[in-house]
């Protein structure tokens, strides 16, 4: 297997599918602009590319899965742009590009974020590439990983606990839900569209697999906050002690970090090993984000 070559072509087919959205003219052109400007802003693309791969690895094909790739590509911007703005985060940069809000103005950057989220639903609710059941079925999913026990809980929880000390427990559920939940949506919207139906050990290897790679990816981007610089990030480094929020690198140190980013990733690996035929490029996958520089 060709990690490299392989992550290229889902890559590929995800950005093609986003770099034909919300070109139509109108009196709302400026709303869509600032809509495909955080959209194409760059980035992994790693929840399209999990999906995608999750359906590969279930039936064999990408494909049926493009449109629930695209729809959680779209909710993620939605996210950041939200996250970004002064209310929140109050970021400036991000892909090392000013933030929507600062490029558009924080009312504009708002509806920006309101519409993404919108068309993400639409996109999935509209799917030709699968069945209207298995289009009810993934828009419950993201529902359910955006809403009060999701995303939205996420946020609540790293708002309103600025400035406390959090133990370990606290910690992992604010991010379970916030970085988590919406990986672990993009993993089960890839097995939804399969039209190769998955085994419960398949959809719960697959609900394992993200939490921890999530989980994972959390802890890798608290260390960089502290040892990376704003070039290699595209945003500010140490924005969040800046902001009194507790972080996994404040509470144990950059070197058990590092350790429980590694178990965490080889734990991950496990769940699909055991479960899917073809597990390379997930296995791979986990280990190049607990390896990420950016």
């Amino acid at each position: 297997m060709d990690f490299d070559k392989e992550y290229r072509e889902a890559l590929a087919l995800a950005e093609g599918e986003l770099q034909g959205c919300f070109l139509q003219d109108g009196p709302q052109r400026e709303l869509l602009e600032a809509m495909r400007y955080s959209l194409l802003a760059g980035g992994k693309r790693v929840r399209p590319v999990l999906a995608l791969k999750f359906c590969e690895a279930l039936c064999g094909e990408m494909e049926p899965a493009l449109d629930y790739a695209c729809g959680v590509e779209m909710f993620h911007t939605y996210s950041l742009i939200h996250d970004d703005l002064p209310c929140m985060d109050n970021d400036e940069l991000r892909r090392g590009k000013p933030t929507c809000h600062v490029k558009y103005g924080e009312w504009l950057a708002l509806l920006a974020g309101d519409a993404l989220q919108a068309s993400a639903f639409e996109r999935l609710a509209a799917s030709q590439r699968t069945s209207p059941a298995a289009n009810g079925r993934a828009c419950a999913l993201l529902a359910r990983a955006a809403g009060c026990a999701g995303m939205c809980a996420g946020q609540y929880l790293d708002i309103v606990n600025v400035g406390r000390e959090l133990d370990e427990g606290i910690l992992e559920q604010t991010h379970t839900w916030k970085t988590s939940a919406l990986l672990e949506a993009a993993c089960l919207l890839g097995l939804t569209a399969s039209p190769a139906e998955p085994s419960p050990q398949q959809w719960a290897a697959a609900e394992r697999y993200a939490r921890l790679l999530g989980l994972a990816f959390q802890i890798r981007d608290d260390m960089l906050d502290v040892e990376s610089t704003e070039e290699e990030l595209g945003k500010p480094i140490g924005s969040d002690a800046g902001n009194g929020k507790a972080t996994f690198a404040t509470l144990y140190g950059l070197e058990r970090c590092r350790e429980l980013v590694a178990a965490l990733t080889e734990e991950a690996k496990q769940s699909v090993r055991e479960t899917f035929d073809c597990p390379e490029f997930l296995c791979a996958l986990a280990d190049s984000l607990a390896e990420r520089k950016n």
